[in-house]
């Protein structure tokens, strides 16, 4: 039997409006993993930020900060530092506008200012604490990813000033900062490289923007019911919203899924 291998989004896909995981999908996992198949996260979100995730999901391999950062099966395989003048530049910029910048790797999330309303509203919607903050952090480690936070008005201006960088934004005030080109497909296809599983064997989940690369890269990409229409027009298949059990729905409906959701329960 072919190997075959899933990768989960998490905000909207494996965790619900509540933040929460459904039964139904550490149902779905569990019978995944006991099926051989692999299961993988694929974030935007920095390790520290669901390792309570991987824990009760009983998974050890990741694509996350959008690609930018990859571990399988507990194993560094793949990292992407930013420019450290980039960095620079655009702290200086945001902070000369009242906006400001986050800087993430695989170990922390550090804010440019604090206090700041923009990273507190972005950070109360993924019921996360303010992260602590510190504007040189990216001169003393590697930075996989930033964070924007600004009016959706004054965006523009940071395109076109950096225009070697996309700004994928990910919540009424916050834009993920990664180099053109770069994307959750990136770490998709080092794991897939490291394996050797053929892309038809290949599955992901998705919802928002920075999930558009990740669903055409796969071999079957499905978008979750509750997805942006941009997700839902590039997926593959489309089943029911998280909260509707829907990654569950959805691997029954790709018959990825042998046992029935009551013989597990049961």
């Amino acid at each position: 039997m072919e190997r075959k291998i899933v990768f989960f989004d998490l905000d909207g896909t494996i965790l619900n409006e509540d933040k929460v995981i459904p039964e139904s999908t550490k149902i779905a996992i569990r019978l995944l993993q006991k099926q051989g198949i692999y299961t993988v996260i694929s974030t935007g979100r920095t390790p520290h930020m669901f390792d309570w995730i991987l824990s009760e999901l009983n998974i050890d391999s990741y694509v996350c900060i959008n690609g930018q950062y990859v571990i399988f099966e507990g194993e560094e395989i793949y990292s992407n530092p930013l420019d450290k003048e980039m960095l620079h530049d655009i702290t200086n910029l945001a902070t000369s506008k009242g906006h400001a910048v986050a800087y993430c790797n695989h170990q922390y999330v550090k804010a440019s200012e604090g206090n700041h309303s923009f990273i507190t509203t972005s950070f109360n919607n993924l019921r996360m604490d303010y992260p602590s903050v510190d504007p040189l952090f990216y001169k003393k480690a590697p930075v996989y990813q930033g964070h924007l936070y600004c009016d959706i008005q004054d965006e523009q201006s940071y395109i076109e000033r950096y225009p070697d960088y996309n700004f994928v934004q990910w919540d009424e005030y916050a834009y993920d900062i990664l180099p053109k080109g770069c994307s959750k497909a990136i770490g998709i296809q080092k794991i897939l490289e490291l394996t050797g599983i053929k892309i038809e064997n290949s599955y992901a989940f998705g919802d928002g923007l920075n999930d558009l690369e990740m669903l055409t890269t796969v071999g079957t990409g499905i978008a979750m019911g509750n997805a942006i229409p941009e997700v839902k027009a590039i997926a593959d298949v489309v089943t029911t919203s998280c909260s509707e059990d829907g990654i569950f729905k959805g691997l029954m409906n790709l018959g990825l899924l042998e046992d029935p959701i009551q013989k597990e329960i049961s």
